[in-house]
This record gives C-alpha cells, structure tokens and sequence, in this order.
C-alpha cells in the first residue's frame, strides 16, 4: 500500500510542471510547480514519469510554438465548456525574450518546435523577408508575396506571417568601378527616378549601396584609366545622353581621352570598341590616314599625309597605311622610283596620273599622297669583269653595261637573261651559279680551250680561246657539245661548253676479225689536237662543224682499224699487230714506212699518234690458250731468274763468311792490346788514388782548424754586437724615456699655465661682476665715506673688502687679494707708505670717479 501510495506521488519544483489527463472527463490540464502532485486513479500523467522543465528564453532568443493556446483579453488562456484550454491548430506563434522574461510552460497542445537566436541586421545591410499571407503591419497592409527590406542596424523579431528569404549584403562600390543593376519590377530607383521592368543602369558613386528590393546586380563595370598614352573607343548601343552631357545618337562611335576624364567607366548604352593606343610620330617618320575624320563624319576613300614630330589619336573609322613609316633617307647611291597616281603639281612642275621619275640622294623624302614609291633604287657597283643587264622600257631595247657603277633610270629596268637548263646545269658545276639572272653572264674558259658564243639577233657566231672570261650579250648563247664518253664510246655521254684543243687522247674498245675468223678486241688510245689559225675566224669556226667529233674520230678509226686487221692471219697479226694498226690509220708510203698523222679536214682535228694498250681474243677457248702460253712462258722465265739469283747469293755469301773470319782474328789482336793498355792505366789508377786520399786528409785537417778558428772569430764578432746592440737599445731606452719625461713635464706646464689663466680670468669676472653690481654711484659713494662708514656700506653689501686702483699705480693684486680676504673689516690698501699720500691718491681716484660718472 505504501509502495503504491509512493508511486502516484510525484515532486514538481519551481519552473517544472506537467500535464494530468482526467480520464473521467477526457479533459487535460496543467500543472505548476512547486507541488507535490498525488495522482488519482483516474488521472493520468501525460509528460511522462518526470515532471518537464518550463521554457527559459535567453536574451535575444525566441520560441516558436505550433499549435498555440488562446489568450483572453485577460491574459489567461480561454477554456471550453469542459475545461479544456483552447489552441488554434495548424496556427504557429513566436514567442520572444521580452514579452516572456520568466520561464512558461507549454499547454496541453501545444508543441515546441525551435528555439533560435533573433536575426542582427548589421549596419548597411538589410534583411530580405517575403509575406506568406496578407495582413496588415506598421506600414500599412501586405498581400502574399509581397516583399520588402527590413534595413539594419537592429534585430530582427520574427513574424509569422513573415518569411525570411535571405540577409542582404551590401555592394562596396570602389574607385573606378559601377555597379550594373536591373529592375525586376516596375520601381523608383534612388535617385527618384522610375524604372521599368528589364531598364538596366549604373550606379557610379564610391562606398556601400544597398540593392532595391526590385533591383538585381547584373554585372561590376570596371572603369578604364585614360592617360595621354591611351584614348577609349565607344560606340553608342541606342540615342541618349552620357554622363559628360553630350548626346549621342544609335551606332555613333567616338574617343574619350584623358584631356575629357582620367578615367571613364562605360555608360548602359555605350559599347567599347577597343583601346587606341597613341600614336607617335618621330621627326625621321610619316604615315597615310585613310578614311580621315572631320567633325563627326569619316571622309571614305580619302588619304592625307601626317608628318613627324607629331602625337594623336586614330578617330574611329580611321586606319594607317601600312602602318608608319620612316622618311626616306637617300645616300649619295640612292635613289627612289617615284609614280604619280593623279595629277598634281611637284615642284613647279606638272604631273600627270603615270608619270614616273627619280629622286637622287643625298637627301630625305616623304611622299605625298598623290605619289607611289614603286622602288628604292641603289647604285650597282662594277667591277671591269662585272655587269648587268639593262631594259629600256619606253623602246623595249636591252644592252649590257659592265664595268662601272650603274644607276638604273626612271624608265630602265633589270633584264633577266633565261638560259636552257643544261647551260644553267653547266655553269653551276663550273662555279658560275645564276642566282640573279640580271646579272651578266660569264664563263671561264679553261687553259687551252675554245668557247663558241652564237648571237641569235645577227645570225653570227664568235670563238673565244682560253685561258679567258667568257660573257654573254643579251642576244648570244653559248654553244653546248655533246661529245661521246666511256669505253668503247657512248654518243652524248659528255656535255660541255668548252673544247679543249689539245694535244691529249681519247680511249676506245674496237672488236675485229683475222682473215683466220679469229675475233680480237683491241683497247686503242688516241693522241688528238686541233690544228687551226686562232687569228683566222674561218679555221677557228671549224672547230664546232662537227657536233661530235670524238665519236666521229672513234668511229673512222675503228673502221680503218677493222678493215686491215679484216686482211691478216691471227700469227701475223700477234706479231706484228702495232705496225697493221698504225699503217692502217697513218697510211705507209712508197718507202714502206708508216704515216705520222691523220687530219680530218672538216674540223681540222689532227691524229698524231696511236697507242694499242692491249689486245684479247673474244673467244674464251682462245684467251684461255693464249693465257697459257703466255703463263709457261712467264713460268720459264721466272724459274731461270731464281736459279740465276740462288747462285749470285751463294757466292756472295762464301765472299762474306771469309771477310768475316779474317775480321775476327784482327778484332782478336786489337783487344789483346787493349788490355795491356787497361792494366797499365789500372795501375796508375791505384797509385794516383792513395796519393789523393793523403792529400785529401791533410787538406781536410787543415781546413778543419781553419774553420774553428774562423768560427771563434765570428762568434767574438757577433757578441761584440750584440753587447752594442744592447747599449744602443738602452741609450735609445733612456733618450725616449728623457723625452717623454719632458713632454709629460711640457704638458703640465701648459696645464697649469691654462688653470692659472683659467682662474685668472674666472676671478676677474668675479670682480667685474661685483663691481658691475654695485655700480659707480655706489663705488663714489664708499670712496667718499670715512671708514666706518665704509665698513658699513661694505657689509651691507655683502663685500669684505675692496681695492681702488688706477692705470697709473700699479697694485699687486695677489697680496692685495690675500689682504682683501682676510679680516671682516675694510681693508683699503693704496700704493703709498704715509697718510698723506694715500689721501692724496684717494681724493684723485675720487676725482677720477665723479668725472667719469658724470
């Protein structure tokens, strides 16, 4: 019993209650510490087995409760019929720190949902809240979904018919920057001017704004700084008026500079092009401004000139040609190619559209608009062997100007020489290279050599011998030879510009037949020249008659050659095959000898000899026979020179082993006597050493003795000075010490001299003092007193003593001083011994006073 009696009891202290459900009644109600509750048998607690903690708001805090009791006009909460405290379900309320300062409870019902700080605005920003439905505050009603700024500094209490939708900061707006901003809604900006919905403008001043609440931040302009080194490129978006109060109208474009602002930042309606950078002209420069701007309106296809010294800024729609440029500056080997686009005026002088002339330096150009600079033209330098190629442009002539400095003319141009690609192949391998056609054309003709040049204008042709400089007219060519080469020979095999006129040979491989059938090839090689009159042009033309005339030569000797061999037997011929082929081409006389030459008659080529290098059969069988013989025969050969070898070296080496012997029985006798002699000279040796040594010792011991002595000597010499060394250093020692006792003692001396004046001066001033402070009535005074009133007016002074003196009597004032200081009377001292005479000397310093006072 008592266990249950226990257990329906429970303890509610202060600030603690709890809800008791009557079952009977169906009714909850609350109850408060402090208590103890004794719970009935219908009754039930609802909070739990502990009481709850009533709710405690700190400062700035606030409670929302949902489910919130009714409060009548008396502040308690409204019941039902039945007791039941009435709560506005599905409402929520916000309790705050200052309404409720002492802790409450909850009613049955109600719900704690949060407890949260109060929102702090802070100073410049503000706090963006929405209504969630309409109702009515300080500032007059609100619909659902308007909203509004609640600005800081303060703390915010919640509503809740209010939703918070974010704390909104504030925009640091610095220096050369604006914030962009777009209305949302149709509003009043902050300076009181409407916008509609989507208007965009800039807010321009430094420091904190504050977004409308129909204002969004579209963008933060930065502003361009504008120096005199750089201008600003705006064209206008639409028609308005911009912030330096000049209107603008849609798609005109402009410069602000820093002459306008320093610095600009870009209106809504303006749009920047690009930054124009300053453009600077030098004395030396010039430049060509298309599509010039005057007022506000481009002059298309327009040109002018602007010359240096000189700055500006390119105005929209204007550009440079070609950027700038420097003046021209001419050499006295210079010169401009000038063309006139349009008539104008030079110089005095009319031009008209396609005119061409020359500017010749030493001097400086800058052309006008109405001219083109086609080129710049520079003196060509020649040497004798050098030259160009020249084009007359009005007359379509071309000439060759070599050896001299050239300067080509107004209507003169550079002619390119073409060649065929094998005269350009030729020249390059002979070091000629053509990398400006323009230039003459040469050739080295090699030593004893001939070059054809054709003239294609005249129809005439001219041989040049070498060694020699070959050089092309604008109308000649040079004549290509195309001579067969290889053995046996290849027609065209060789190309050259040059012959070569000999003497010198050329090889080839001819293939013949024996009256016998048997087959040979014979390597033959040809000395060849040609024999013309280089001063005679017709002769000297002949030489290029015959394209080919190697192969021509080649082949007319192997037919000659062919057709006698084609008369003999293979033995005849292996005989005597020199003689068949030389008689074959030279011809034998009467006589039966063979010719010495052969000329052709067409080229004058002259055949003056025939060397037959070698000559094999075709047939493999018979070259291999004859190369047998050929072998047997080199093999006896061979074996009777070795056998004739072994028997000269076996007689030269009898004749060797018996100068040999006979050379060893003198080498033999000659030492014999050789050692005869080294016995003697051993002897002598010993001899002469033990005399040495005895001389040796001698001289040893007496150099020894000699030596000490010395020693002994210089030792006695040394400690001779080194006692007159020590005496040196004390005399030294006592004259510096002498010195520095006198200096110290010089020193001193001035020392004291200085403390004497010192206080020589310092007693003087003293007594300049004193008597300044008593002055010179006071002075007449006491010189005209008797002594004890002297004694009197002294002591009230302050003095005990004084001294009268003039220039004229001198005193000595180290005594006079001592007497001055030494009793407490007067102590008046005058230079004479009697009365009378200081009297005398008291009424005249007296005197002397009074006239000076007065």
């Amino acid at each position: 019993r008592i266990s249950r009696l226990i257990s329906k009891k429970m303890k509610l202290r202060p600030y603690q209650y709890i809800h008791v459900l009557d079952r009977n009644k169906n009714v909850t109600r609350i109850e408060l510490g402090p208590m103890n509750f004794i719970k009935q048998d219908h009754e039930e607690i609802t909070t739990g087995h502990s009481p709850k903690d009533m709710i405690v708001l700190k400062p700035y805090t606030y409670a929302l409760i949902e489910d919130p009791v009714l409060i009548g006009k008396d502040g308690a909460p409204e019941e039902d019929k039945y007791g039941q405290v009435k709560v506005k379900h599905g409402e929520q309320v916000i309790r705050t720190d200052k309404e409720f300062d002492e802790p409450f409870p909850l009613f049955p019902g109600e719900n704690l949902i949060k407890i949260d700080k109060l929102t702090i605005i802070p100073r410049n920003s503000a706090l963006r809240v929405r209504a969630n439905r309409d109702f009515k505050n300080k500032d007059g009603p609100k619909q659902a979904g308007d909203e509004w700024y609640i600005e800081g500094p303060e703390i915010y209490v919640p509503q809740i018919e209010v939703d918070i939708v974010e704390m909104q900061s504030p925009h640091i707006i610095k220096e050369n920057e604006a914030l962009k901003v777009k209305a949302r809604n149709k509003c009043q900006d902050k300076y009181g001017e409407v916008r509609e919905a989507g208007a965009e403008w800039l807010i321009r001043e430094p420091g904190f704004y504050l977004l409308g609440i129909d204002e969004e931040l579209v963008d933060i302009v930065k502003g361009f700084v504008l120096t005199d080194k750089n201008a600003l490129h705006l064209a206008a978006i639409k028609t308005f008026k911009d912030c330096y109060g000049v209107e603008r109208k849609a798609g005109e474009e402009w410069l602000i500079s820093s002459t306008v602002t320093s610095m600009h930042i870009p209106d809504i309606n303006e749009k920047v092009i690009k930054t124009i950078p300053l453009t600077i002209l030098n004395k030396h420069q010039w430049c060509y401004i298309l599509n010039p701007r005057e007022g506000n309106v481009n002059q298309m296809g327009k040109k002018i000139l602007v010359k240096g010294p000189k700055t500006f800024f390119l105005q929209p729609g204007e550009e440079l040609e070609n950027g700038i440029q420097d003046v021209f500056v001419l050499s006295d080997d210079e010169a401009l190619l000038l063309r006139s686009l349009e008539g104008f005026k030079d110089e005095g002088e009319q031009r008209v559209a396609g005119d061409k002339w020359m500017i010749y330096g030493p001097s400086s150009y800058v052309p006008p608009v109405e001219v083109e600079i086609v080129e710049k033209r520079k003196a060509i330098p020649m040497d004798k062997l050098e030259g160009i190629y020249v084009r007359d442009t009005k007359t379509g002539s071309v000439r060759a100007e070599i050896g001299h400095t050239y300067m080509l003319k107004a209507h003169e141009e550079l002619w390119d020489l073409e060649l065929t690609d094998t005269i350009d192949e030729l020249l390059t391998r002979a070091g000629e290279s053509r990398k400006d056609k323009s230039k003459l054309v040469t050739y080295k003709c090699p030593f004893n050599s001939a070059v054809q040049v054709y003239n294609y204008k005249k129809k005439t042709q001219r041989v040049a011998f070498g060694p020699d400089l070959v050089s092309l007219d604008p109308d000649e060519q040079f004549t290509v030879c195309y001579l067969s080469g290889g053995t046996p020979k290849v027609p065209g095999k060789i190309k050259t510009i040059h012959i070569e006129m000999g003497p010198t040979f050329s090889g080839d491989l001819v293939r013949v037949e024996t009256s016998d059938h048997a087959r040979l090839e014979i390597r033959l090689s040809y000395n060849w020249a040609f024999d013309v009159d280089r001063k005679d042009g017709s002769q000297c033309a002949k030489i290029f008659n015959v394209r080919d005339f190697i192969g021509d030569m080649c082949k007319a000797m192997a037919s000659k050659v062919r057709s006698a061999v084609a008369k003999t037997p293979f033995d005849a011929f292996h005989k005597g095959s020199a003689k068949t082929i030389r008689g074959s081409i030279f011809g034998i006389d009467e006589s039966g000898h063979v010719g010495d030459d052969y000329r052709f008659v067409s080229n004058n080529l002259l055949v003056f000899n025939v060397d037959i290098k070698s000559v094999e059969p075709v047939d493999i069988e018979t070259r291999k026979r004859l190369q047998e013989t050929v072998t047997q025969a080199i093999e006896i050969t061979t074996k009777m020179q070795e056998q004739e070898a072994q028997r000269l070296s076996d007689k030269i080496k009898q004749e060797a082993l018996g100068v040999l012997e006979r050379q060893k029985l003198s080498d033999n006798a000659k030492i014999e006597e050789v050692k005869k002699e080294l016995i003697e000279l051993q002897t002598l040796s010993k001899e002469a050493e033990f005399k040495g040594v005895a001389i040796a010792e001698a001289q040893a011991k007496g150099k020894a003795m000699e030596i000490d002595a010395q020693a002994d000597v210089d030792l006695a010499n040394l400690k001779a000075q080194a006692q007159s060394v020590r005496e040196m250093a004390e005399i030294e020692t006592i004259r510096k010490k002498h010195e520095i006792e006198l200096e110290y003692e010089k020193k001193l001396g001035e020392l004291k001299i200085k403390k004497a004046q010192s206080l020589s001066e310092i007693e003087s001033k003293k007594f300049q003092s004193i008597m300044d402070a008593i002055g010179q009535s006071t002075l007449v005074d006491i010189a005209m007193a008797g002594p004890e009133m002297q004694a009197k007016l002294l002591d009230g002074l302050g003095l005990k003593g004084y001294l009268m003196m003039d220039s004229k009597n001198p005193v000595n004032l180290f005594s006079a001083a001592s007497g001055m200081i030494g009793g407490n009377g007067v102590n008046m001292s005058f230079p004479g011994e009697d009365e009378e005479e200081q009297k005398d000397q008291k009424e005249y310093f007296t005197t002397n006073l009074i006239e000076k006072k007065k």
